[in-house]
């Protein structure tokens, strides 16, 4: 409906999801607060509660996520459940499962993607970041 399976995303962003990962929370984990970072994280586990960073979070397929995000990009392939504040974009793979709003200037949905909720898209502002309410982390 919004796009077309693009399997060369995948291929482009290999490096993303596997060189360049900084911390990671694997299947069978689960984890519940408050999660603050400035490099790349994977989430495989299950989380609750906030997420809040300026770089990339990946939500992998085996991820079940239930948490209000803020964050700089966001690709997610796995279920999240709250709401979502992207200040890049937001880049929903399938077979995800998203139950909740979208804030975001950039938006991609693959087929197969499952989400229920609103979106709110307004341009990018570089000089808007630290109002998009991203605090910076420790």
């Amino acid at each position: 409906m919004f796009g077309r399976k693009d399997n060369n995303a995948k291929q482009r962003n290999s490096a993303l999801e596997k060189g360049e990962i900084k911390a990671f929370l694997g299947p069978g984990s689960h984890f519940e607060g408050k999660m603050a970072f400035d490099e790349i994280v994977r989430l495989d586990g299950a989380f609750r509660g906030e997420i809040t960073s300026r770089d990339t979070l990946i939500v992998g397929e085996t991820a079940d996520i239930q948490a209000q995000v803020i964050v700089g990009t966001l690709i997610i392939s796995g279920k999240l459940r709250g709401s979502i504040k992207a200040v890049s974009r937001v880049e929903m793979r399938a077979p995800a499962r998203i139950d909740g709003d979208v804030e975001t200037p950039s938006l991609i949905i693959e087929e197969g993607v499952i989400w229920n909720g609103q979106v709110i898209m307004k341009p990018a502002e570089k000089s808007k970041k630290s109002e998009a309410g991203i605090p910076s982390t420790p």
